[in-house]
């Protein structure tokens, strides 16, 4: 429909090891768009990740592979320090690894981002954002990269030619230079749903949204992310979602088949 408003919804899932399981994953399936499967590295064991792949195809979700440092025990938080060549070759066997388990379930991996520590290195750091492009070229130069909009990232992934996701998150505070408030700050993570869903309508509606400190601050996003693994997240999620309804704004992945 000419002149309609939508936005992508993503989510970090398939986050649990073994036995251990945040068990929402396919609650919050039903109400992203995007599903940014964990790869192994940083968690995700090969149950989970066939789980998670199988889910996300039920509900009809684009999938995405969630790579980090392998970092098990820090939950990818940690900043390696990792070698550029060594880390091409993690990204690499991580979505190799996802690629596998897509297409026994008959859909495909679409795109790839970065987890945490890696994340944010990435943004700001040339040889390790390098090494995440080099490896999406190397396997499949048809994948997109998701990440911070200005972001080294994806920059870098623009001058290789790559499609690019611009990223936003829902329930984390921006500083005024447009990056995400380190998590060790107060106020960085949001909880209060009312300014979640304020935040979200605000950056999909304007590119906007208001910094710590006050400053509005520009952040162009096709994709915003509502963390899977934090407490009442499907409740959030739902609360973003009629939120969206409500402004007119229909939730749609940019990589969805025939979009």
């Amino acid at each position: 429909m000419t002149g309609q408003v939508t936005v992508d919804l993503n989510s970090d899932l398939g986050e649990g090891y073994g036995r251990w399981s945040f068990g929402t994953d396919e609650q919050v399936l039903e109400l992203v768009s995007s599903a940014n499967v964990a790869c192994g590295a940083h968690a995700g064991d090969p149950s989970t990740i066939r789980a998670t792949v199988e889910a996300a195809v039920a509900s009809g979700t684009v999938v995405g592979a969630h790579v980090g440092y392998p970092d098990l025990q820090g939950f990818g938080r940690r900043d390696l320090g990792m070698a550029p060549t060594e880390l091409v070759d993690s990204v690499v066997h991580q979505i190799a690894g996802l690629v596998g388990f897509t297409r026994l379930a008959g859909t495909a991996v679409r795109y790839v981002k970065p987890h945490g520590a890696l994340y944010n290195r990435a943004a700001v750091d040339d040889e390790h954002a390098s090494a995440v492009v080099h490896a999406v070229r190397e396997y499949d130069d048809g994948l997109a990269v998701m990440g911070l909009p200005g972001s080294r990232l994806t920059r870098l992934a623009d001058e290789a030619g790559l499609r690019t996701v611009s990223e936003a998150f829902a329930d984390r505070a921006y500083l005024e230079d447009g990056t995400l408030a380190p998590r060790s700050l107060p106020g960085a993570v949001l909880t209060d749903a009312e300014a979640v869903v304020a935040q979200v309508v605000r950056l999909v509606q304007e590119g906007r949204v208001e910094a710590i400190g006050g400053a509005t601050v520009d952040v162009r996003a096709d994709s915003i992310c509502l963390h899977g693994d934090t407490p009442g997240a499907v409740a959030l999620a739902g609360r973003v979602r009629t939120g969206l309804a409500a402004a007119g704004i229909v939730v749609r992945s940019p990589l969805a088949s025939g979009s």
